[in-house]
């Protein structure tokens, strides 16, 4: 029973970091009915963040030191999702989806490219600095929760919770999910869908940050192809869910998360990418809307 509860922990640290993920896929989803396969560079631009804030930042008290890199590289990958969106996505918002969907991937594959130059991240791995000190935190019935997956389920959970707060109890919020719903009507309604469609990648890029910097600190061994898995990971997890549905991607980075724990507790650690994936195929087949999602019909 221990065991299995000690899984269920780590299950639990980890889907944390795929619903952060999750989120930005399904928020820009939701606004743009576009895959954004760049979200992925994004979070690992955010771990990247980290490890050069945490090379820049002076030596100080080590809780305040990490909520400053995490603010600082939260704010770097806001600007950059800001730019993907203003150069990339802007033009083409009046061109067939494909396009666009054909845009998100060249703009992915070139962060992999720039990022993997001498004079920027270079080839070969780093290693994520020390941003706190890790350990058991709590033993209880041989169920162990270090600090660092404390740090991870709180920062998480507390981003989550800030980001449902803004989306259904503020005018922002209230102005994202009316471009959702159509944009055309919003914009009659004297919303300006340009300023909150930017937002929205802001936003969605500043969460995908925050997970790089706790990946960092979970796993220290950051490079410029980082993302590719842990970000097919993520869609998985907002499909599953729902795409366009932010409790499905909440919930849906948990059961992925919690599922990769069980499959490398009880079978082969090898397995647990063809799992994810093989949860992404049946869910296509058998429910596409996802557990939260809602089938929508649409005109041709």
């Amino acid at each position: 029973m221990s065991e299995l509860l000690q899984h269920l922990v780590n299950g639990l640290s980890l889907g944390s970091v795929y619903a952060l993920i999750a989120l930005g896929y399904t928020m820009v989803y939701g606004v743009l009915q576009l895959i954004n396969f760049a979200h992925a560079e994004v979070f690992m631009l955010g771990a990247f963040g980290g490890f050069y804030s945490a090379r820049w930042l002076p030596a100080f008290r080590e809780e305040p030191r990490f909520l400053a890199i995490l603010v600082l590289s939260m704010a770097f990958c806001a600007g950059v999702g800001l730019a993907i969106e203003r150069l990339a996505y802007r033009p083409l918002r009046d061109k067939p989806r494909l396009n666009a969907l054909i845009t998100a991937i060249g703009v992915s594959m070139l962060i992999q490219a720039v990022g993997q130059l001498p004079w920027f991240m270079g080839p070969s791995p780093q290693f994520f600095p020390t941003l706190l000190p890790n350990g058991p935190l709590v033993e209880l019935g041989g169920v162990s929760i270090t600090r660092l997956q404390a740090v991870s389920f709180v920062s998480a959970l507390a981003l989550m919770a800030a980001l449902h707060r803004l989306i259904f109890h503020s005018r922002l919020g209230t102005a994202m999910r009316a471009v959702s719903f159509d944009s055309r009507v919003a914009s009659l309604m004297g919303i300006n869908p340009d300023r909150v469609i930017a937002f929205t990648f802001v936003l969605g890029s500043a969460l995908a940050a925050a997970a790089g910097i706790l990946v960092g600190m979970s796993y220290p061994r950051i490079e410029p192809m980082m993302g590719v898995m842990l970000g097919l990971k993520a869609f998985v997890a907002a499909v599953l869910g729902g795409i366009g549905n932010l409790k499905g991607a909440m919930a849906g980075g948990i059961l992925i998360g919690l599922i990769e724990a069980l499959v490398v507790g009880y079978g082969t650690s090898s397995y647990r990418d063809a799992v994810a994936f093989g949860i992404l195929i049946f869910v296509l087949l058998v429910k596409p809307s996802g557990l939260f999602g809602r089938v929508a019909t649409e005109k041709v």
